[in-house]
């Protein structure tokens, strides 16, 4: 995987696998139970992926509904659901605090020196949940605490990362979701995560994961360095002048002067309304108490079973 300019200045070189200390009975099911019961609803996001016989996917949003916390634990061990609680660095302190602990202490191997903005989710999925070929435009370390997640990271070049496909995402105009071949997994990393690993990758990786083994859960801390601050913003200003008909040149030969001129009009861009967030009121189709999927109708129900294709990026 060559190295960017990017991830010189934000992150590790190649994905790095460290073992890290955060308590893991933090997801034991009463844990979450009790977690699930209490957490704020506007922070809560249920998710359902659909794949094709290609790996093309498409995605339903849901709620909670009226369900327990201990249904909705139910009906992700049954089903084919992804629940991410958003923020929890407001919303579960306890957890945040261990996760910071952790972090700390492998900052110099994460390559995340001068780290901020951090910010956390713990992600709760399926046994036979997948997540699609994406990247994040932040720097990324998965803090794995419960089953085991089979995750591929690809390489940061434009045959994986279309620099106009980034500025999309970067404006938010669509999901983190990349166009995706199953002959690119040749070149990716791949990983079995466990509990008390934490995985990390290059800034702007591309990755995508696939569930092996019950339940999982995982804390995600995203974070910021000034020069991912930056180059991120870059990408948004970059995306803005090509709807408007710009010539843009690939982020690797945008020097840094460049760059910060890019972020600074970024922000008055942002002020202007020429970024719409377009997925910010993605339409929630089902909940999950209206979907049968809670305690009293899953107790019995094995979930179903796929193979993952054994090949050889973030898990999430």
């Amino acid at each position: 995987m060559t190295r960017t300019v990017e991830s010189k200045m934000t992150g590790v070189a190649i994905p790095t696998v460290l073992d890290h200390d955060v308590p893991t009975y933090l997801a034991s099911d009463e844990a979450l139970v009790h977690l699930l019961d209490r957490y704020p609803e506007h922070l809560f996001d249920i998710n359902q992926y659909e794949f094709d016989s290609e790996g093309q996917v498409s995605l339903t949003t849901g709620t909670r509904g009226k369900s327990s916390g201990r249904d909705v634990l139910a009906a992700i061990k049954a089903s084919q659901l992804w629940v991410n609680l958003r923020r929890c660095e407001d919303a579960h302190p306890g957890l945040w605090a261990e996760v910071m602990e952790a972090f700390w202490k492998l900052q110099p191997e994460l390559g995340a020196t001068g780290a901020r903005k951090m910010t956390g989710q713990l992600i709760l999925s399926s046994p036979v949940m997948r997540v699609p070929f994406h990247f994040d435009a932040a720097g990324v370390v998965l803090f794995h605490l419960r089953g085991v997640k089979r995750v591929w990271v690809y390489p940061t070049t434009e045959t994986f990362l279309p620099q106009q496909a980034m500025e999309k995402v970067i404006m938010r105009t669509t999901t983190e979701e990349l166009p995706y071949q199953r002959l690119m997994d040749g070149s990716a990393y791949r990983f079995d995560v466990a509990p008390g690993q934490a995985l990390t990758w290059p800034l702007y990786a591309p990755h995508r994961v696939e569930n092996q083994e019950g339940l999982c859960v995982s804390l995600s801390m995203d974070y910021q360095t000034w020069a991912s601050r930056i180059t991120t913003g870059a990408h948004r200003a970059n995306g803005v002048l090509r709807q408007r008909g710009w010539q843009i040149r690939p982020m690797a030969q945008t020097g840094w002067a460049k760059r910060a001129l890019l972020w600074a009009a970024s922000l008055a861009f942002t002020r202007l309304g020429m970024v719409r967030n377009n997925i910010k009121n993605f339409e929630r189709t089902f909940d999950v108490a209206d979907a049968g999927l809670t305690a009293a109708n899953t107790q019995d129900v094995a979930p179903q079973t796929e193979t993952a294709p054994v090949t050889g990026r973030r898990a999430a």
